[in-house]
């Protein structure tokens, strides 16, 4: 339940934002005409500004009114809190983590968050509209694909916030960016079925009925309530019968574990735990060889590296490791 309240919030509601910013300046301009009463308005308006990012933190107004706010506290290590955020939420790039280091943010914090979004604007319109509008559009887009390869998509919010971007890239007609770029997405964030869903429809527009199956089929198992993979092939079999063709079969074990291992190592990009940490054999009191892709899963759930957990669960279940499936849970419990 906690988990699904999270989700819920992750995913913007600008009406909600815009009240909560709304309320947050009224306090702000009441802190500031009232000086007896300056410290208990400022923090109605701090945390006002808050739950406005919480609801909607595409809204770009609303992270400049928590930096609006921080420079009135001259709150220098709150400001520089919130500009981390930005760089999650854009995608956690280390350059410019590292480039935080050393600054006066009382100074230059909100030149900062100005510089993050004219080049990263949170609005996939207005994101797109600087690669449409530019003479050098190619060369922005290069720029976009390698970076989407290096950095961390962990958190929600950047998975939603560049799932939004390729979906201007493949309505542009680049469809087989937007399939490439995707399983980076959902490499760092398996349970971003939405993402799952759009990539098994492009797949199955397309014909490529074995990667429509694996998409949907992931859907399916994160979703208990949807049953995409059993009305895919309703349709196939459907199809095939009008048609009088071959009737076609879900993909092979050997093709499952395939597409499990080519999400698999996209994961370990981000893995902290050493992928050739060579777990030596123990012999238990009875004899028994321990197994070594269990011990691995736990090590990877106890480093938070859940995503690798997942697929590494999935593709040993699909193997027929039966005992893999309590992993293959609670890896998807742990996102």
């Amino acid at each position: 339940m906690v988990g699904a309240s999270a989700d819920l919030l992750q995913h913007p509601r600008r009406n909600l934002g815009n009240r909560y910013r709304s309320q947050a300046r009224k306090f702000a301009q009441l802190a500031v005409a009232d000086s007896d009463r300056f410290d208990e308005n400022m923090a109605w308006a701090e945390q006002n500004a808050r739950q406005a990012i919480l609801h909607d933190f595409t809204d770009e107004r609303n992270w400049r009114c928590l930096i609006d706010i921080k420079l009135i506290l001259k709150d220098g290590e709150g400001l520089c809190a919130v500009l981390e955020d930005v760089f999650v939420v854009l995608g956690r790039d280390a350059d410019n983590i590292e480039q935080l280091k050393g600054i006066d943010f009382l100074l230059v914090g909100d030149e900062l968050l100005d510089a993050a979004f004219k080049r990263d604007p949170l609005d996939p319109d207005e994101w797109w509209t600087l690669f449409t509008e530019s003479v050098q559009s190619s060369e922005l887009l290069d720029d976009f694909v390698q970076r989407c390869k290096r950095l961390d998509f962990r958190d929600q919010r950047a998975n939603i916030v560049y799932a939004r971007r390729l979906e201007r890239i493949r309505g542009a007609g680049h469809e087989a960016l937007f399939i490439e770029l995707s399983k980076h997405l959902l490499a760092h964030r398996p349970n971003n079925h939405e993402l799952w869903m759009e990539l098994g429809r492009l797949h199955e527009r397309r014909e490529e009925m074995d990667e429509a199956w694996s998409c949907y089929d992931h859907v399916q198992r994160l979703q208990t309530t949807q049953f995409p993979r059993d009305l895919f092939l309703e349709r196939i079999t459907a199809s095939m019968l009008g048609e009088q063709k071959e009737p076609w079969s879900i993909p092979s074990v050997e093709k499952r574990s395939q597409f499990l291992d080519q999400m698999l190592s996209l994961t370990q990009r981000v893995s902290t735990v050493e992928q050739e940490a060579e777990v030596e054999l123990v012999l238990t009191n009875d004899e028994e060889t321990v197994n070594k892709d269990e011990i691995r899963l736990e090590a990877l759930i106890a480093a938070g590296d859940v995503s690798e957990a997942f697929f590494l669960a999935r593709r040993l279940a699909s193997q027929g490791e039966e005992w893999a499936e309590q992993w293959v849970t609670k890896a998807k419990n742990a996102m």
